[in-house]
């Protein structure tokens, strides 16, 4: 049987808590705090956010300095992931272990952002989940990684993930994601996918395109039913 994007998950994620952020790090050449930023950018002044798989918070923590009177809950599947995320304690912040796909928190968000979750989630459970969970006129942002379409960087992008192959032999908690996650990500469609739900339910949506097509941003805001 053919293994889902969302099988991988524990396999990528039960071992990799403790040093997640540093790898997230050196492994997108310090670029994951800057397309972090850029999500952050496009929040618009929400008194609710909602960030889905948290992991360690890094997203979160991001969000809550910006946004300090906001009430700001972090989403996650891992505990292990959040009981990192739970060591830097914000005032606005709330943690909950819960699946995105599966989430029910009994509360509605004026934002609900994500980064690295829409590979793996099927986007038709998972734009329900949140539409269910969205004030009027408000907003999703999803960022995840893409294969990029120019053939001259899909070189250095294959050449990057041979290098971290190689780390992964000396990591071995990191040895089967740095394996599986160029698979997944030149097999993923879920820009496609993601921009075809959103626009079914009414959103007006906005792409943008960061580190040469390496990974994108999708800003969607619910048009507002007249």
């Amino acid at each position: 049987m053919q293994q889902s994007p969302k099988d991988l998950v524990p396999h990528f994620f039960d071992k990799t808590a403790q040093t997640y952020e540093k790898v997230a790090t050196w492994a997108t050449f310090g670029k994951d705090k800057y397309w972090k930023k850029e999500i952050v950018n496009k929040i618009d002044d929400a008194n609710s956010i909602l960030d889905l798989a948290c992991g360690t918070g890094r997203l979160t923590r991001m969000i809550a300095a910006k946004f300090p009177r906001s009430r700001i809950i972090g989403l996650d599947i891992s505990k292990s992931y959040l009981n990192i995320a739970n060591n830097e304690l914000f005032p606005n912040i709330s943690f909950i272990h819960q699946d995105a796909e599966k989430m029910n928190i009994g509360e509605k968000f004026d934002c609900i952002c994500s980064s690295y979750l829409p590979k793996y989630c099927d986007s038709k459970i998972l734009i329900k989940r949140c539409m269910n969970h969205l004030n009027p006129g408000g907003s999703i942002i999803i960022h995840d990684f893409v294969y990029p379409e120019n053939s001259m960087v899909r070189i250095f992008w294959k050449l990057h993930f041979v290098l971290l192959r190689f780390i992964g032999n000396f990591i071995p908690s990191w040895k089967y994601p740095f394996s599986e996650l160029p698979k997944l990500i030149q097999k993923s469609k879920w820009i496609d996918q993601y921009i075809q739900e959103l626009d079914k339910n009414g959103f007006d949506i906005r792409r943008q395109n960061l580190t040469w097509n390496s990974s994108v941003i999708l800003h969607a805001r619910k048009i507002p039913d007249y």
